[in-house]
């Protein structure tokens, strides 16, 4: 072969390998930023991740979300907890098992203030057009709280061991779980940066990529009359932070004092309280949903003095002072910004 031919030869190949890099690099996909909506639990949910596949993933979390909602809504009537709660004999799941022990946990530090057994006397003061408190009848409260105590009740293996009137909730920390579940599956995926929301309640790993910074998150302003706006602004690492209130719903008697719907698990009585929202920070959010609703209850003082024995949990609390003007409270360095 001449020399001007074998450099004809070479400068193909060089060209053909420049070719191929390039149709190689092209067909690669950029990494997207994805958002997904949806309905469950009675609310919405958006979920945000970044990934290297545009890869929308609302049919697994629609399917998660029916599977959770299988094991703990008190709202479908076929549910395991459902079942449970009708005395029927059955085994519950691993969603089932890590809720109740987290529940069991919260229970035991806030010392009952967290009581998932509450909810048949919840369901019994909710009676009312308007929110108005109706006067139950001193006896029904009575008969209703003798099944109330979450250490009457316990598991066996994947059994749920009851008295036979005790009624289980999970709908003051399942909504977190959920969150929870999903950011755990993204994770399963490789996906480093997301942030997820259900309801309120939120987890977030990574950055948010598209805007190159930490993710940005609303501490809401407590308005009585429905309306939304934002009091501050946080931004929100690798962590998780749920927010109850009393604002959105609650009840007043003749004389205009204001209950929360939060019933005392000690009376069975709804609690007076100037504690309008508290939002928690934790690492996950199922714990920062269960304190959230705890904190609720205790109120100022005894959540202050909870929080002196657990740094791990940052809190932000919004209420009223005796003038009736708002006030807040930042507890555990929680975020400013």
């Amino acid at each position: 072969m001449k020399n001007n031919e074998f450099c004809l030869v070479e400068i193909g190949r060089y060209l053909m390998l420049i070719l191929f890099v390039f149709l190689f690099i092209s067909c690669e996909k950029e990494p997207k930023n994805v958002a997904v909506f949806g309905n469950v639990f009675g609310t919405t949910y958006s979920v945000k991740y970044h990934i290297e596949d545009d890869i929308d993933f609302q049919k697994q979390f629609d399917s998660i979300f029916k599977i959770i909602n299988q094991s703990m809504s008190t709202y479908q009537e076929d549910s395991d907890i459902s079942k449970i709660n009708r005395n029927e004999a059955f085994e519950v799941d691993a969603h089932f098992i890590k809720v109740f022990n987290k529940s069991k946990e919260i229970y035991r530090y806030t010392e009952g203030a967290f009581d998932p057994t509450i909810g048949a006397v919840v369901n019994a003061w909710d009676f009312g057009p308007e929110g108005r408190i109706v006067n139950l009848d001193s006896v029904k409260v009575d008969s209703l709280m003798r099944s109330v105590g979450f250490n009457r009740v316990g598991l066996r293996g994947n059994t749920v061991v009851k008295e036979r009137n005790s009624f289980i909730d999970f709908n003051a920390i399942a909504k977190g779980y959920g969150v929870d579940v999903i950011g755990e599956f993204l994770e399963s995926k490789n996906v480093e940066n997301y942030l997820v929301e259900i309801g309120g309640e939120i987890r977030s790993r990574g950055i948010n990529v598209e805007k190159q910074q930490s993710w940005k998150v609303g501490v809401e302003m407590p308005h009585f009359d429905g309306t939304q706006s934002i009091m501050k602004a946080i931004s929100l690492e690798n962590a998780a932070m749920a927010t109850s209130g009393t604002y959105r719903k609650f009840k007043t008697d003749d004389d205009g004092n204001r209950y929360s719907h939060i019933i005392d698990t000690k009376t069975g009585y709804p609690s007076k309280t100037n504690l309008l929202s508290i939002s928690v920070i934790a690492d996950d959010c199922m714990t920062a949903d269960g304190y959230a609703t705890a904190f609720k209850a205790m109120g100022i003082d005894k959540t202050r003095s909870f929080l002196s024995r657990h740094p791990e949990l940052k809190v932000f609390l919004i209420f009223e002072n005796d003038k009736n003007v708002l006030e807040t409270l930042s507890l555990n360095n929680f975020p400013e910004d």
